[in-house]
């Protein structure tokens, strides 16, 4: 079994009470304050939907360093862990798209991948079975991230300071949406590789139900 694949701890003595799920719980709850903040008029607004997407982001970084290094790692915490991520990234990029930074074509195909594996993730955990995010899961929300930061850079903003900032800004976002089309490459990469794993458990599954090895590790 793949190293990001697992059995249910049905007798997990790690409560889901602790502080890396606090924390996917805390960036959850920053998701609707990021998106109120996105759609206000105001540069400050701008800015600071900017800093609050970094602390949500941060969040993830740091929820999943501590839960490994305490020995706090949780199928609660392995689940909605990439659920935060998803409604912190899809938020971002449909307001990106909404006020036309992306194209919808890029965002729809980021959200059929994103709302797919979430659903193959759910199908698997009915059936005790946890798939956690694996490595090019997590290189794909890397590069999200990354380019979902320098694009909710207020580029406007230094323009409308001084219009001579206008060579250094367009080559800023220019740069964020090469980020974009790579971050859109190991999405769609990701999720093949998601799907291909996906349809191997699958037969697994079918051969070795998950009753009958309940004690496996």
């Amino acid at each position: 079994m793949a190293t990001h694949v697992s059995r249910v701890e049905r007798h997990a003595k790690v409560s889901a009470i602790n502080v890396p799920n606090a924390l996917t719980v805390l960036r959850l709850i920053l998701v609707p304050i990021f998106i109120y903040l996105k759609f206000q008029d105001l540069w400050s607004a701008q800015w600071w939907a900017l800093v609050v997407f970094c602390v949500a982001a941060g969040t993830d970084q740091l929820d999943g360093k501590i839960a490994r290094a305490y020995g706090l790692v949780t199928d609660f915490g392995r689940v909605a862990d990439p659920i935060a991520d998803k409604a912190l990234t899809l938020s971002a990029f449909v307001i990106l798209s909404i006020q036309g930074v992306l194209p919808w074509w890029f965002t729809i195909l980021v959200a059929i991948r994103e709302l797919g594996i979430t659903v193959m993730r759910a199908f698997f955990l009915k059936r005790g079975i946890v798939v956690a995010a694996s490595q090019s899961g997590k290189i794909k929300t890397f590069l999200q991230v990354l380019a979902i930061f320098l694009l909710l850079i207020p580029w406007d903003y230094f323009l409308a300071l001084n219009l001579a900032n206008k060579p250094w800004a367009s080559f800023g976002l220019m740069t964020a949406l090469c980020v974009a089309g790579a971050a859109l490459a190991a999405t769609l990469w990701s999720g093949v590789a998601y799907v291909r794993e996906g349809m191997r458990l699958a037969r697994d599954n079918e051969e070795n139900p998950v009753e009958d090895a309940e004690q496996e590790n």
